[in-house]
């Protein structure tokens, strides 16, 4: 666990990966515009509803606006998906080994859930698999899932894939 949060600490994490981990489907230039949209829109509602306040409110409340307040969206947004993708997941865990016990091999297993699970599970899935079909080996999908997805839940089911792909054995046990 010390390893693992010395490990974050030192992750600087980009804002682009910050909005993929939020679902938001936008670049960071126009974040940066809604930020200084909402920051203005937000200064001037405080200037203009109490226009006897010290200059230094309005300019506050436009910083604020700018700053804070979109990233705290952002945050609110990540960790309403994370929950979202945590309540569906253990779904997906049971289509896998349902369907592994039934003879399906893997990758059919990840595409039935990438085309019937619900959002946010079905977004990171239908990633996986678009990144399997062009090559991209297994363990690194996954690497590149627990980036956009920083669950202990994925972490863990990473690395059982991982090494049932190295080693071979009982997937559904």
């Amino acid at each position: 666990k010390d390893i693992e949060d010395r490990q974050k600490a030192r992750e600087k994490i980009s804002l682009r990966l910050r909005l993929q981990r939020a679902g938001l489907d936008i670049t960071p230039q126009v974040f940066w515009i809604a930020s200084a949209v909402c920051g203005a829109a937000l200064g001037a509602g405080v200037f203009f509803a109490m226009p006897t306040l010290n200059p230094l409110v309005p300019a506050g409340a436009a910083f604020v606006g700018a700053l804070g307040l979109p990233r705290w969206f952002v945050a609110q947004k990540t960790k309403w998906r994370q929950a979202k993708f945590v309540g569906e997941f253990a779904n997906c865990i049971d289509i896998i080994v349902r369907g592994v016990k039934s003879g399906l091999p893997l990758n059919e297993c990840l595409g039935i859930i990438s085309r019937e699970s619900p959002s946010p599970v079905k977004e990171e899935f239908v990633d996986l698999v678009d990144q399997q079909r062009v090559g991209v080996p297994l363990g690194d999908c996954f690497d590149r899932m627990m980036l956009r997805v920083p669950l202990p839940e994925v972490k863990f089911f990473a690395i059982v894939i991982g090494i049932q792909q190295q080693a071979g054995g009982n997937l559904s046990e």
